[in-house]
């Protein structure tokens, strides 16, 4: 009864048996090579990589990507793992050069993840290799042994991850790009459909929004796993991002187009002959994502644009301009902007370098380097202060430095479990930090009161050579289901049987375990109460607060530009390079412990607003010509007045969010319908191009009052759903 519980338990904890199947995976492996190493060939320094090779890459390491893909990574990584294990050989001859050692590599393997999600995997793999050879005795000699076992075991292990029990693919970023795109294509159809057509279903409209919604929310890569989240700094990743901001800002036009609905439909409505253009385009741009699929063609979108663009601006022969019908064809417009930025986007994600001067030349100006110069530019991004992802890397590689120092001092005979126990404990934050040593020392203390019975009762090698593969199946499969207190314990028992059979010492061995990992827990909680102990929590506050005023200081710098003055080139960019740092802390962020005075901001809302302002503003700037709207003073005012309450919105939020204060009320900038009004006493002493320049406009910053709407944080006593929004 009591087995037949626990096996629902675990299976609960484990529905498609990922867990188990890797753990299978690794025990199979990790058996082998052991028993071949220690047994076959009779070689304790051999057994010992090629086993502690095997756990570091396949549990330690966390890989993306499906099964050939993790073993193409494991293979290429075999380089960097022989360098390591290498350096970490010829410094072990001194406790200060392997302390010193141990305090650079540590930063360099941990800082290098910030441009390669591949890299952040192997992370944890990379230090454990270093620290396992950066330990006496210093046997140069050793070095071909060392690096022979922990060959054999990745070797190994690549292919076991391809021909055994593999891991059922799960849906791809790029599927669910695909899923979205097809989504918001049925939803601008129907939209399109209910402005021209009096019999068009509205509630069959309005249930393809909600699909197009659901699968557009989706795409956060807040709910996405690491494996398959879209994060690199390369050209491919960027784009599907790009790609996923612009369906998003895609949606959100057509929500306000079929809101702008005239009251009887127009059946040669230019904006829903544009609309369905976009469609077409839209779900073209989806179905080219897979693999091996041909790219999107841009000529039909192009030539539906320019053919709205010769009709535009609307009622030219008036006295007084349609507006209306010219905020629903400047609308389509925007839309088609973001289409068009999806289409070159998923190109650019499928490897087609764009030309210069080509579309959105500027957006997609990265994709014509380098994968080598855009890493360096993102590493370089984050050596700032403020980046969660530095502070996190030099956190980290002084406790290993510290941990390594205290073992070599002591001249303790394990001192490696010292370092692995920092390794294990230390977290981004003080209180995560807290979170995780309660598991890893009474799990200790659990597994080592258990061997040390053990190894009282039992003194035959044999018996550990037998049992192994049942203790490596518990620890990495049982015992990461049940939690980590059972898997730090199991843990220490299979270290246990693992060193019983490579330098007999008895009970003693245990007792050495929980000695090292209670000094390296020790070590890492102090490490993580000293240095930038609140993590992310603590720099995501300012890091989005600088960021929406940039924001702002971009939408004032667009809206002079209109007006005659400087292009904001300098202020977009100061958007991108703040966008890098907000989205470090914010990844950060969803590994830790969340207070409650951050879970009030809707941080997805926060990232999203910045995008909305630089691609709004190049795609506005496109459009709009700057200098289009010099000369006319009267809508220069109604201009100025309106980015200055949107500017002052902003900064007020980001000060709200950087320190906790109340926010003012956000600007509520009038909609398409009741710009007639705004623009009728104006539109006499104007032309119908200069009417269209200053709907466009006002368009855009109605959007972004919009944007800013979803990100403000409820004042005091103010109602939050379980999703922190107001």
């Amino acid at each position: 009864m009591l087995g037949t519980s626990l096996l629902g338990r675990l299976r609960r904890r484990d529905p498609g048996d990922a867990v188990l199947r890797r753990a299978a995976r690794l025990t199979l492996v990790a058996s082998v090579v052991f028993y071949a190493c220690r047994y076959g060939v009779g070689s304790s320094v051999l057994a010992t990589y090629a086993l502690f090779g095997t756990v570091a890459a396949g549990s330690f390491a966390q890989l993306p990507g499906p099964a050939p893909q993790r073993a193409r990574i494991l293979i290429t990584s075999l380089p960097a793992i022989w360098a390591l294990i290498t350096v970490g050989t010829l410094l072990a001859w001194s406790t200060w050069a392997a302390a010193a050692g141990m305090l650079v590599i540590g930063f360099v393997v941990a800082f290098a993840g910030v441009g390669n999600p591949r890299l952040v995997g192997l992370g944890s793999a990379f230090q454990l290799v270093f620290i396992l050879a950066s330990f006496p005795p210093y046997q140069p000699g050793t070095l071909p042994e060392r690096l022979g076992g922990v060959t054999l075991a990745i070797v190994l292990l690549a292919v076991a991850e391809v021909l055994l029990w593999p891991d059922p693919v799960p849906i791809s970023y790029r599927q669910r790009l695909a899923d979205a795109a097809e989504g918001v294509a049925a939803f601008l159809d129907a939209t399109a459909d209910a402005l021209t057509d009096r019999h068009a279903d509205r509630d069959a409209r309005d249930r393809r929004r909600e699909r197009a919604s659901e699968a557009v929310a989706a795409l956060a890569l807040s709910g996405t796993s690491p494996a398959w989240a879209p994060t690199a700094a390369d050209a491919r990743h960027r784009a599907l991002r790009i790609c996923a901001a612009a369906l998003r800002e895609a949606l959100a036009e057509a929500n306000r187009l079929a809101s702008d609905a005239p009251p009887e439909p127009i059946p040669d409505l230019a904006a829903a002959r544009l609309l369905r253009a976009c469609a077409d385009t839209t779900r073209a741009a989806g179905r080219s994502l897979p693999p091996g699929a041909p790219p999107v063609d841009l000529g039909a979108l192009s030539a539906a644009i320019g053919q709205a663009e010769t009709t535009y601006p609307a009622g030219q022969g008036s006295a007084v301009p349609d507006v209306p019908r010219m905020c629903r064809d400047a609308t389509a417009l925007a839309l088609a902007d973001q289409v068009r930025v999806l289409a070159v986007g998923t190109r650019v994600a499928n490897g087609v370098r764009p030309d210069a001067g080509g579309d959105y030349s500027g957006l997609f100006e990265y994709a014509r380097h380098g994968p080598l110069t855009l890493y360096w530019r993102q590493l370089r991004s984050h050596l700032a202060p403020r980046s969660a992802h530095l502070q996190s890397s030099l956190r980290l590689a002084v406790a290993l430095a510290i941990a390594r120092v205290v073992a070599g001092v002591l001249q303790l005979t394990h001192g490696f479990w010292v370092l692995l126990a920092t390794l294990t404990v230390l977290r981004t934050s003080a209180a995560d930090t807290r979170t995780a040593l309660r598991p890893a020392v009474l799990g200790t203390i659990v597994g080592a009161a258990v061997s040390g019975l053990v190894m009282l009762v039992v003194d035959e090698p044999i018996v550990y050579a037998v049992v192994l593969p049942v203790t490596l199946l518990l620890a990495f499969g049982v015992g990461r289901l049940l939690g980590p207190l059972w898997q730090q314990a199991l843990f220490t028992v299979l270290l246990t049987v693992v060193f019983a059979q490579l330098s007999p010492e008895g009970w003693r061995l245990a007792e050495a375990r929980l000695v090292d990992v209670v000094l390296g827990a020790l070590i890492g909680v102090l490490a993580g109460v000293a240095m930038w102990p609140r993590g992310a929590s603590r720099d995501l506050r300012p890091n989005a607060a600088h960021y929406l005023t940039a924001s702002a200081d971009a939408i004032h710098e667009t809206v002079r530009a209109l007006l005659g003055d400087a292009p904001p080139d300098r202020a977009l960019e100061r958007v991108r390079q703040r966008m890098v740092l907000v989205d470090s802390s914010y990844c950060q962020y969803h590994s830790e412990r969340h207070d409650t005075v951050n879970q009030r901001v809707d941080w997805d809302a926060v990232l999203g607003a910045g995008q909305h302002v630089v691609l709004g503003a190049e795609s506005l700037l496109r459009r709009n010509p700057p200098g289009c709207l010099a000369g006319w003073p009267a809508a220069a005012g109604l201009l100025r007045d309106s980015a200055g309450q949107l500017r002052s919105a902003y900064d007020d939020l980001a000060d709200q969010v950087a320190h906790g204060r109340p926010s003012g009320p956000v600007p509520a900038l009038p909609g398409c319908v009741d710009e007639l009004d705004r623009i009728r006493p104006l539109s006499g002493a104007a032309n119908p191009s200069s009417v269209r320049h200053l709907v466009e406009v006002d368009q855009w910053l109605a959007g972004l009052a919009d944007s800013l709407a979803r990100i403000r944080p409820p004042a005091p006593g103010e109602s939050v759903d379980r999703d922190g929004k107001p």
